[in-house]
C-alpha cells in the first residue's frame, strides 16, 4: 500500500498556491489527487458546456441555483480581497501535475449532489436561517478583515456555512463529513494502486479525511454517499393541508348562516393578499411589472395547486422579457459585486422565481392568521355552527332518500 500527503490549503490564499507548487516539486507523487469534481474541474479548465436557459426553468431548482451562485460569489468575494482567484491552488495543482507529466485524480463528490443533499436535509426554519446568514454574509463581506491564517484552518465551504452546524447538523453532515467520507474513499483507493499520492484539499477537510484513512473500515459505502436523499416530500403534504383547509374554512363559512357577502370576502381576500405579496416580493426581486403582474393573477391558484408555483409562471415571463442567455452563467460567476449580479438576466429570472414562491407561501400562513379578525368573526363560531348546519343538511337529505 503506497502512502498519502495531505496538503491543506485555504481556496482563496497565494500562500496556499505556493506551497501546492512546492510539495508537487519536491514531494514527486505517482499521482496528484484534488479536491474536484468533475464539473469545477471543467469551469477551471474553461471547458465548461453552459445549459441552456430553458433546461433551467425546466429543473425549477431555483433555490438550490440562488445558494450555489450566492456562496460562489462569497468566495470569490473574499478572494478578490486577497489578489487571489477562488481555486487558484487546485489550478496550480493542474498546472504542476501537467508540467511534470504526473497523473492527476479528481477525488471530491459531484457538487451537484452535494447541495442537493444539503438542500433536502433542511426543514423550513433551517432554510430561513440559511437564507438569513447568506444575506448577512453578503452584506458584511465588502470591507470585511480577512484572516488567512483562518481561513487555513478550513474549508471556504465550512467558513461561509459554519454557523450551520450549530442549528443543523444534517447539514453540515452533508457538506462536510460525507465529502470527507467521499474523498478518504478515493484516496484509500488511490494509494492502494500507487506508492505516493499528493492530496490537495481544503484545510477543512484535512482532519476528517486523515481520522477515515487511519481506519478504512470506518469509511461508509460509496453508494449511500451519493444516492438521493429519501425526505418526506414536505412542499407536497403542505399544498395538501393548505388545499383542505382551504376548502374546509369556504364550506363551513357557507354553511355557518353569516351570508355569502361574509364568503364572498373570504374568497377575495384570498386572491388579493397571495397575489400582493407575491407582486411585492417579485418587484422586490426586481421583476418587471408584467411577472410581478402574472404572479398575483396565478398566485391564488397555485397555492391551492401543491404541483405548481407561482414563481415558475413569473419567472417563464420574466425569460421572455429579460432574454438571459447562456453565457449568463459565466458572467454570475464572474460578477465582483452583488449589485452586478443582480444586473444578469438570468440571475434576475432566478430571484424572481425564488422570492415570487416566498411571497405566495407568506401569503398563505398570513390568510390564515389574519382571515377571521379581518373578516369580523368569531372562527369557533362559524366552524362549529357551521360543521352543526352542515351535518343537519346531511342526515336531512339522507332522510328524504
Amino acid at each position: 500500500m503506497g502512502e498519502i500527503k495531505i496538503v491543506g490549503t485555504a481556496h482563496v490564499s497565494q500562500a496556499s498556491v505556493d506551497e501546492v507548487r512546492e510539495a508537487i516539486r519536491e514531494y514527486k507523487p505517482d499521482v496528484v489527487a484534488i479536491e474536484l469534481d468533475q464539473g469545477r474541474y471543467a469551469a477551471l479548465k474553461k471547458q465548461v458546456h453552459d445549459p441552456s436557459v430553458n433546461e433551467v426553468l425546466e429543473a425549477k431548482n431555483f433555490t438550490q441555483l440562488l445558494v450555489q451562485w450566492v456562496l460562489a460569489y462569497l468566495q470569490r468575494r473574499i478572494g478578490m480581497d486577497m489578489g487571489v482567484e477562488p481555486g487558484a491552488e487546485m489550478k496550480a495543482a493542474i498546472e504542476e501535475s501537467e508540467a511534470t507529466g504526473t497523473p492527476l485524480a479528481l477525488v471530491d463528490r459531484d457538487i451537484r449532489i452535494t447541495l442537493h443533499r444539503f438542500w433536502r436535509s433542511l426543514s423550513i426554519i433551517e432554510k430561513i436561517k440559511m437564507f438569513y446568514a447568506l444575506a448577512a454574509s453578503v452584506a458584511t463581506v465588502d470591507g470585511q478583515e480577512i484572516d488567512v491564517e483562518e481561513l487555513k484552518q478550513q474549508d471556504m465551504i465550512t467558513v461561509a456555512m459554519d454557523e450551520f452546524r450549530k442549528f443543523s447538523p444534517n447539514g453540515a453532515h452533508a457538506l462536510i463529513d460525507e465529502r470527507d467520507a467521499y474523498l478518504a474513499y478515493n484516496l484509500d483507493r488511490l494509494r492502494q494502486g500507487h506508492g505516493k499520492v499528493l492530496a490537495v484539499m481544503g484545510a477543512g477537510h484535512v482532519q476528517g479525511v486523515e481520522r477515515y484513512l487511519a481506519a478504512p473500515e470506518t469509511i461508509p459505502p460509496l453508494e449511500g454517499l451519493v444516492q438521493d436523499v429519501k425526505t418526506r416530500r414536505w412542499g407536497l403534504i403542505f399544498g395538501v393541508i393548505v388545499t383542505a383547509l382551504f376548502a374546509f374554512l369556504l364550506v363551513t363559512i357557507a354553511f355557518s348562516g353569516v351570508g355569502l357577502e361574509v364568503l364572498g370576502m373570504a374568497l377575495l381576500y384570498w386572491v388579493l393578499i397571495h397575489g400582493l405579496l407575491t407582486a411585492a416580493f417579485t418587484l422586490l426581486a426586481r421583476g418587471h411589472p408584467l411577472s410581478a403582474a402574472t404572479g398575483f393573477a396565478v398566485s391564488w391558484l397555485t397555492a391551492l395547486n401543491p404541483l405548481i408555483a407561482a414563481g415558475w409562471f413569473a419567472a417563464i415571463v420574466e425569460a421572455k422579457i429579460r432574454k438571459p442567455a447562456p453565457s449568463d452563467f459565466r458572467k454570475i460567476f464572474e460578477a465582483e459585486s452583488f449589485s452586478a449580479m443582480m444586473k444578469i438576466p438570468l440571475f434576475r429570472v432566478v430571484m424572481v422565481a425564488a422570492l415570487a414562491n416566498l411571497g405566495s407561501t407568506i401569503g398563505t400562513i398570513a390568510y390564515f392568521f389574519f382571515i377571521f379578525p379581518v373578516l369580523g368573526i368569531d372562527p369557533a363560531t362559524v366552524i362549529s355552527q357551521g360543521l352543526a348546519n352542515m351535518w343537519l343538511a346531511i342526515t336531512g337529505l339522507f332522510g328524504q332518500v
